[in-house]
C-alpha cells in the first residue's frame, strides 16, 4: 500500500478504462493523483471513486492533443501539490478503420495528434518539471501495435510505434538526470474503447488470438504501470514492456 507514498502522479485519459485503473492503483499505493481527461464528467467520477476509497485526487480537464493544455496540466499539478514525480501518458483513440490507401486524412491527423503528438507534448513539459524536482518517472502507453501491425488501422500502428521510439530517446537522454521513461504495450484489454469499436463476435476473435485465450483487464495493465513508476524499477528505463496474454508470442 505504499510503493508511491508521498509521490505526486498525473494520468491522462484517466476518466475510463486503463487510465482510470492506473489512477486508482496509484492512489492505492499512496500517491496524490491528478486525474486528467477531456471528459469532465468521467474525470470527476474517477476522482470521486478514489476519494471514496480513502485516496487523494484532483481533476484537471485537458485535451491531450494540445501542447498548451499539456503545459497547463503540469503547471496545475505543481500548483495543487507542489511537484510532479510520476506521469502516465495514457490518453488515446482507435481512429477510423480502412486500408492505408483509403485511409481518411482527417482521421490520420486526429489519431497522430492524440496518440503521438499528445504523448510528446506531455513528456515535453513533464520532463521540464521533473528536472526541477531532481528526478521522476514517466510511463507512456503504447500498444502491442507498437511492434506488430494492426491491419486497417495504419494511423494507430504508426503512432504507437512512434511512442516506443519517443520513449527510447527519452531513456537515452535523461538516464543521467534521474528521470526514467518506459512504455507499456497492452494487448486487447476489455475497456470502453474496445467495446465501442468491436462487436461481440470480434471481441471473441481477438481474445482467441492471445495464448491465454482471453482479454486482459485494465487492472492487470495498471499493476505493470505501478511497478515501472515505482522505485522497484529503479534500474529500468527506455524499455517497452508488452502485456498481451501471449498475443505477440506466435
Amino acid at each position: 500500500m505504499s510503493l508511491l507514498l508521498n509521490k505526486v502522479a498525473l494520468v491522462t485519459g484517466a476518466g475510463s478504462g486503463i487510465g482510470k485503473a492506473i489512477a486508482e492503483a496509484y492512489a492505492r499505493e499512496g500517491a496524490k493523483v491528478v486525474v486528467s481527461d477531456i471528459n469532465e464528467e468521467h474525470g470527476n467520477a474517477t476522482v470521486a471513486e478514489i476519494q471514496r476509497s480513502g485516496g487523494e485526487a484532483h481533476f484537471i480537464k485537458a485535451d491531450s492533443s494540445s501542447a498548451e493544455d499539456n503545459k497547463n496540466l503540469v503547471a496545475g499539478t505543481v500548483a495543487k501539490y507542489g511537484r510532479l514525480d510520476i506521469a502516465c501518458n495514457n490518453a488515446g483513440i482507435g481512429g477510423p478503420a480502412a486500408p492505408t490507401g483509403e485511409y481518411d486524412i482527417a482521421g490520420w491527423d486526429k489519431v497522430i495528434a492524440i496518440n503521438l503528438s499528445g504523448v510528446f507534448y506531455g513528456c515535453r513539459y513533464q520532463l521540464e518539471q521533473m528536472e526541477k524536482n531532481g528526478g521522476g518517472s514517466i510511463v507512456n502507453m503504447a500498444s502491442i501495435h507498437g511492434t506488430v501491425a494492426a491491419p486497417n488501422s495504419v494511423a494507430y500502428t504508426a503512432a504507437k510505434h512512434g511512442v516506443v521510439g519517443l520513449t527510447k530517446n527519452i531513456g537515452a537522454e535523461y538516464g543521467q538526470k534521474n528521470i526514467r521513461c518506459n512504455a507499456v504495450g497492452p494487448g486487447y484489454i476489455h475497456t470502453p474503447l474496445l467495446d465501442d469499436n468491436l462487436d461481440e463476435a470480434s471481441l471473441k476473435a481477438v481474445a482467441a488470438k492471445a495464448t491465454m485465450n482471453r482479454l486482459g483487464t485494465p487492472e492487470e495493465v495498471a499493476e505493470l504501470v505501478v511497478f515501472l513508476s515505482s522505485d522497484k524499477a529503479s534500474f529500468t528505463t527506455g524499455a517497452y514492456y508488452i502485456t498481451d496474454g501471449g498475443y505477440t508470442t506466435v
